[in-house]
């Protein structure tokens, strides 16, 4: 059986000064290919993966969207979340 996983993170540090939107691809348990906000680009970590990042990387609508996402997924998100994150004690 082959599995394929597609994660997606924010990371909220105090609040939503600091997001890092995290996009992980998985198959069969091995990370293959990774978007950091922080890196700004697609990582990749197999040769599946590197051939994926150069494709992706090199095209300027999957990368917009990519770089974007911050803003419109994470930052928008945030309030929604934050009573069931933040606010418990």
């Amino acid at each position: 059986v082959f599995q394929y996983l597609g994660s997606l993170e924010c990371h909220f540090i105090n609040g939503t000064e600091k997001v890092r939107y995290v996009d992980r691809y998985i198959y069969n348990r091995q990370q293959f290919l990774m978007f950091d906000s922080d890196v700004g680009h697609f990582v990749g970590f197999t040769p599946y993966g590197e051939f994926n990042a150069k494709r992706a990387n090199s095209d300027p609508v999957i990368m917009e969207r990519k770089r974007t996402a911050v803003d419109w997924l994470c930052r928008t998100n945030y309030e929604a979340f934050r009573p069931f994150s933040v606010e418990r004690r």
